[in-house]
C-alpha cells in the first residue's frame, strides 16, 4: 500500500500538491483538483501514487512481459492494416459476382480507410478515460464480427457497410498501440520498441495484396479472404483477453485506490483521475473534441500530420500503380504482382536493423549526456533527416525504371528503398509526437490518424490514382510524387532548429525542462495541462 499523501482542504478548495516528477507519460503527474462535496467533511484526503518499486507501475513489470506487450500491440496494428488493403487482389471476382463497376470496387478498399476517419476520434481519448485494455477488447469483439459480416455479404450495400464498420473498430490499435508503448517503456527503450510499431502500419498494406492475389489466381472463393481475416482477428482478440493487462497509469492508480479503500475501510484515498467529476455531456465533449483541439492548435502536429498523410497516401496509391507497371506492362498475373509488394516489407525490416544498430545506440548516448533531464524530442529528427531524402529518391527510381523493356527487378527493388525510408520516417515521427505531447499522446495520435486517413481516402480512390498513372504514365506520375516528397525534405532540419521554440508556445506539450550537452539546464517547474486528468 502506498504511503498516504495528505492534503489539507478548506470548505471549498483543496490546496495543491505536486506529485513526484517523472519524465515518462505513464506515471501520473498533476494536481488534485476539486473534491466532491460529500467528502468535504473529512479533514484530510490521501492521494494514491506509485511507490518506487510498486509492482502496479508498468515500468516495474518484467522486461520479458513488456517486450511481449510490444510484439502483441504491433500484431494488433498489423491485423488492422492488413485488412485495409487485403481485398485489392480479389476485386475482379467481387465485380463479377456482385456486378458493380470499378468505381464501386475501389470503395471496397477505400471505405475501410474511411472508418479510420471516425474511429480514432473515439478510441484515443476514450482510452485516456477508461484505459487501453477495455478499448482493445471492445473494438476487436466488433471488428471480428464485422469480418464475418463481410464474408457472408450477398450484395454491394452489405459489403460496403461492413467494410466501413470494420475500419471504424480497426482504428483502435492504430491510435492506442503507440500510446501503450509509451505507458510501459522509458524514453530510451521506447525508441527500440517503436520500431515494431512503425513497421506494422505499412507492412500490413504491403502483405494484403500478396495474400488476396494468390487467392484470386488459385480460383479460391473470394469469401475465404474474409474468413482468413476473421480468424486473424479472432486470434488477436483471444490474445488480448488473456495476455494484455491495463497499462495506463492513471487508470491503474484508480484501481489501486479502490483496493486501498477496500483494504483499509478508509474512503479518503483517491486517485487523481477519480477527481474528474465531469458530466456525461462534458465528458463526451472532452473525448471527441480533444484530438481536434490538439491538431488545430499545434502547428508542429499539423506539419507532421501532413507529412505522414503523404506517406500513407502514397502507400495506398501504389495499389493502383503496381498493377499498371507489373500486370499491365510486365504481364505478371495477380499472384506475382502481389509479390512485388514484398520488398517494401523487407526494406522495412532492414530499417529496423539499421535503427537498432546505428540510431538506437546514438540515442542511448544522448540519454547519458543530457542526464538527469530528458533528451529533447528534436533528437528524434536525426533519423528523419536521413530517411526523408531516400524516400524522395525511391519515387524517381521506381518511375524511371518502370519501362516494360527494363527488368521488373529494377522497379521492384525501388520498393525496398521506399520501405526502408518509410520505416525510419514513421519511427521518427511517432517518437517525436509521443516525446512532445506525453500526456496527450493518444489524442495526438488520434488526430494524426484521422487527418491522414482522410488524405489516404482521397488518394486511394481509383478515380484519382488510376487516372493519374494512366494520364501521366508511371514515369511522370512517380516524378510528381518524388517532387512532393523532395519538398518535405527540409522538415526535420527545420524542427531541429526551431522545435524548442515552438514547444514553448504549445498549449498541450508539457512544460518540461530539457537538458543541454553541457548539463546546464534552465530550472523550470513541471507544469501539467489543466485538462490532462
Amino acid at each position: 500500500m502506498s504511503s498516504p499523501v495528505p492534503i489539507e482542504i478548506d470548505d471549498d478548495h483543496v490546496s495543491t500538491h505536486s506529485i513526484a516528477q517523472s519524465r515518462t507519460p505513464t506515471v501520473y503527474e498533476g494536481q488534485v483538483g476539486r473534491i466532491p462535496s460529500a467528502e468535504k467533511k473529512e479533514a484530510q484526503l490521501f492521494v494514491v501514487e506509485f511507490e518506487p518499486d510498486d509492482p502496479d507501475n508498468p515500468h516495474n513489470w518484467s522486461r520479458s512481459y513488456r517486450w511481449f506487450l510490444t510484439f502483441a500491440s504491433g500484431l494488433l496494428v498489423l491485423n488492422a492494416t492488413f485488412a485495409s488493403a487485403a481485398p485489392s487482389g480479389i476485386l475482379p471476382s467481387l465485380m463479377e459476382q456482385m456486378d458493380f463497376s470499378e468505381e464501386v470496387a475501389s470503395l471496397v478498399v477505400a471505405i475501410f480507410v474511411a472508418g479510420y476517419c471516425v474511429g480514432p476520434l473515439l478510441w484515443g481519448p476514450l482510452s485516456e478515460q477508461i484505459g487501453r485494455r477495455p478499448v482493445f477488447l471492445i473494438s476487436f469483439v466488433f471488428y471480428t464480427g464485422f469480418q464475418v459480416g463481410c464474408a457472408l455479404s450477398r450484395n454491394t450495400a452489405s459489403m460496403l457497410v461492413f467494410r466501413f464498420l470494420s475500419g471504424v473498430f480497426a482504428a483502435a490499435p492504430l491510435t492506442n498501440s503507440g500510446a501503450l508503448l509509451g505507458d510501459i517503456w522509458d524514453a530510451s527503450t521506447r525508441g527500440k520498441a517503436m520500431t515494431l510499431f512503425s513497421c506494422a502500419p505499412f507492412a500490413g498494406p504491403a502483405l494484403g495484396p500478396t495474400v488476396s492475389g494468390w487467392i484470386e489466381v488459385t480460383g479460391t472463393d473470394w469469401r475465404w479472404l474474409f474468413w482468413v481475416l476473421t480468424m486473424f482477428a479472432g486470434v488477436c482478440l483471444v490474445l488480448t483477453f488473456f495476455t494484455i493487462k491495463e497499462t495506463y497509469s492513471p487508470v491503474l492508480l484508480v484501481q489501486k485506490a479502490r483496493r486501498v479503500r477496500k483494504e483499509t475501510g478508509d474512503s479518503r484515498y483517491y486517485a487523481p483521475l477519480e477527481d474528474d467529476k465531469l458530466s456525461i455531456s462534458d465528458r463526451l465533449n472532452k473525448i471527441l473534441a480533444t484530438p481536434f483541439k490538439i491538431l488545430f492548435q499545434e502547428p508542429v502536429l499539423i506539419a507532421l500530420t501532413v507529412y505522414m498523410s503523404f506517406i500513407y497516401g502514397c502507400m495506398y496509391l501504389l495499389f493502383e500503380a503496381y498493377p499498371i507497371v507489373f500486370t499491365q506492362d510486365h504481364h505478371l498475373n495477380a499472384g506475382f504482382s502481389g509479390l512485388m509488394f514484398l520488398p517494401i516489407s523487407l526494406g522495412g525490416l532492414a530499417g529496423v536493423g539499421v535503427y537498432l544498430l546505428v540510431f538506437s545506440p546514438r540515442y542511448d548516448r544522448y540519454i547519458k549526456e543530457y542526464a538527469p533531464l530528458p533528451v529533447p524530442p528534436e533528437k528524434r529528427m536525426e533519423v528523419m533527416a536521413v530517411a526523408a531524402p531516400l524516400y524522395a529518391i525511391s519515387f524517381f527510381w521506381f518511375g524511371w525504371t518502370s519501362y516494360s523493356w527494363i527488368s521488373f527487378w529494377a522497379p521492384m527493388m525501388a520498393g525496398s528503398i521506399m520501405g526502408f525510408s518509410i520505416l525510419l520516417l514513421m519511427l521518427s515521427l511517432i517518437n517525436y509526437i509521443v516525446d512532445t505531447y506525453l500526456y496527450y499522446a493518444a489524442s495526438a495520435l488520434s488526430a494524426n490518424t484521422v487527418a491522414r486517413s482522410i488524405f489516404v481516402l482521397n488518394m486511394a480512390l481509383q478515380l484519382f490514382a488510376t487516372q493519374m498513372f494512366n494520364a501521366l504514365n508511371p514515369r511522370w506520375a512517380s516524378t510528381l510524387l518524388g517532387c512532393f516528397a523532395a519538398l518535405m525534405v527540409p522538415m526535420p532540419f527545420l524542427l531541429i532548429r526551431y522545435g524548442p521554440f515552438l514547444r514553448t508556445k504549445s498549449k498541450f506539450a508539457p512544460n518540461l525542462s530539457f537538458g543541454t550537452l553541457k548539463n546546464v539546464p534552465e530550472e523550470k517547474e513541471l507544469t501539467v495541462p489543466e485538462d490532462s486528468v
